[in-house]
């Protein structure tokens, strides 16, 4: 019989980091710093804090704060109408505040998953991509909240918490996705193939071919692909999670598009999926 307390998932530790790299962004901002906008439309610093604060409680079973009289633009659907509640019930708390709540809240998460029983992780339950392994939820939650952690960082120009668990689990999530952008967004012709290649600490080449009218994942051999798409990691996360607009990176010069330069920009086109 497996107790208590007793046993060690590794996605809690990756929670723990990325939760500590959140709060160390925020702590000693200056005040008017906690207001400034982020890359999600209409949220700020703060918002970013109010926003994973108030889906940790959720889990926890904590009461709603009451639904929305007005729903911003910005809102699109009926979950994301249930996040604006938390978020804008803190707008009017100063930011410190919301960071000790934020800090509060997660040591308690952490102490509620570590004294989980390992059965408990095997547990298959509701997620954002489907019905998985309760272990498998929790990388949702360490992608979301690593997410939120980088628009922190841009926003207040304080880089930092790359290249861990967090952003292997959002390049992940990036690379799952390809072959549906691909083969369901673009839906180009039989036998096309189109290649990614990520560079950085974490890059990785990615070969998408539409086979039988949909696209799969294939081995990168010495066929030359059809299209080729070049960018680095940070730039094709920002890109799948909705951050930035694809033509705005590539005006910049951030993505390189090779081979067939009606699909490769039809593919950048599509690749938000996350927004």
């Amino acid at each position: 019989m497996t107790w208590a307390g007793t046993h060690h998932e590794p996605v809690v530790d990756h929670l723990a980091e990325v939760w500590g790299s959140v709060a160390a962004a925020c702590d000693g901002i200056r005040s008017a710093q906690w207001d400034v906008a982020t890359d999600c439309p209409g949220w700020t610093v703060r918002d970013q804090l109010s926003h994973l604060i108030g889906i940790e409680r959720l889990i926890m079973g904590d009461e709603a704060p009451p639904p929305l009289e007005v729903v911003p633009d910005h809102v699109r659907n009926g979950f994301a109408e249930l996040n604006e509640a938390w978020v804008a019930a803190r707008r009017g708390l100063p930011g410190p505040d919301v960071l000790a709540e934020f800090v509060s809240i997660t040591r308690r998460r952490l102490d509620e998953l570590r004294d989980l029983p390992a059965e408990r992780f095997d547990v298959v339950g509701w997620s954002p991509v489907g019905e998985v392994p309760y272990r498998d939820f929790l990388v949702t939650r360490v992608l979301d909240s690593w997410a939120h952690e980088q628009d922190v960082r841009r926003a207040l120009g304080r880089p930092g918490g790359r290249n861990g668990p967090g952003e292997q689990s959002v390049l992940d999530r990036c690379e799952s996705a390809m072959p549906f952008v691909v083969g369901k967004r673009v839906a180009p012709p039989e036998g096309t193939t189109v290649l990614f290649v990520v560079t950085g600490v974490l890059g990785r080449r990615l070969l998408v071919s539409v086979d039988g009218g949909r696209a799969v994942v294939t081995i990168d051999g010495d066929r030359e692909p059809d299209a080729t798409l070049a960018m680095d990691q940070e730039t094709f996360w920002r890109i799948g999670f909705g951050r930035v607009d694809p033509s705005r990176v590539l005006a910049a010069g951030q993505v390189r598009i090779d081979g067939d330069l009606a699909v490769g920009h039809r593919v950048l086109a599509a690749m938000p999926f996350m927004v």
